[in-house]
This record gives structure tokens, sequence and C-alpha cells, in this order.
């Protein structure tokens, strides 16, 4: 059950971050107005996703892959709940910006659940 709840973050991730290369104008919509590069932001976090995901598949980079991703949800929760208050992008539905912010986390609790070692 457990390689199975890990492939199916690893998947969610991956596309994640694969959408942030097909949708960069959506996501930069919520990146504030006072940070500049907003397409860069929205590349390298994409690419963050992608990289932390293939981390997590590789069993001897699983569990410090799992403690950075755990530590990439953090950082990027206040864009989630800038993009819930501003209800941008605009393209989704208001309600589900502000689910993101109640399942945030519980991706934090799945990921390091599915990534720790198994105890020996």
């Amino acid at each position: 059950m457990k390689k199975l709840g890990l492939y199916l973050f690893v998947l969610f991730f991956f596309l994640a971050g694969i959408f942030h290369f097909i949708f960069v104008d959506n996501f930069a919509t919520i990146i504030p107005n006072s940070l500049p590069f907003k397409a860069a932001i929205v590349y390298l976090t994409g690419v963050i996703e992608i990289v932390l995901g293939i981390g997590l598949l590789v069993p001897s980079t699983r569990e410090v892959s799992g403690k950075w991703t755990a530590v990439y949800l953090v950082a990027v929760f206040p864009a989630n709940i800038y993009s819930a208050i501003e209800g941008i992008p605009s393209s989704i539905n208001p309600v589900f910006l502000w689910i993101r912010l109640v399942f945030q986390p519980l991706l934090i609790w799945w990921v390091l659940a599915v990534s720790k070692a198994n105890s020996k």
C-alpha cells in the first residue's frame, strides 16, 4: 500500500511540475506583482517538482527527497494562500483554490509517510 501511495504522489507531483511548463501564464498570476521574473519562477518551480518527484522514485534518495518535498510544499503555501484570497487564476473555480489550502497539510503528511525509510 505504501508503494502505491508513493507512486500516486509522484505521479501527482510530476504532473504538477509538467503543468508549470504548459500553463505558465496561469501559474505566473499567483506570484505577487512585487516579485520579478515571474515566468522564470514558474519554470524553476516546475523543475523543482519534477526533480523532487524523480528523487522520490530512487530508493537511495527517497527519504531526503521526501523531506525536501515537504519543505517545498511549506514554502509554496503562501502563494496558495495569496491565490485563494485573490481568486487567481480566474480560470480555476475559487472553491478549488480554498480546498487546496485544506489539503496542503495532507500532502505534506502524505509525502513524509511514503518516503520514510522502513524501520529495521
